[in-house]
């Protein structure tokens, strides 16, 4: 399985740089086309482990004015 990312950044909040830094510490990874980052899960992921990295995601961005959206298949 993979969460897709999609981030929304704000002209007064952090750079996009510094957003990226935060995502990769979580184990995103850059990626182009409709979405901005991957999360690769190295098989199936269960709905508690996609929304403990929701929250964790949450950690890490907030005060970054950013806003997030993620897929998982």
């Amino acid at each position: 399985m993979e969460t897709y990312l999609r981030v929304t950044f704000d002209s007064e909040g952090a750079k996009p740089s510094e957003v990226a830094d935060r995502l990769r510490s979580c184990g995103f990874v850059p990626t182009h086309g409709n979405y901005d980052f991957v999360y690769d899960w190295q098989g199936p992921a269960t709905r508690e482990q996609v929304l403990d990295l929701s929250d964790e995601l949450t950690r890490q961005l907030q005060g970054y004015r950013v806003r997030f959206e993620i897929e998982t298949v």
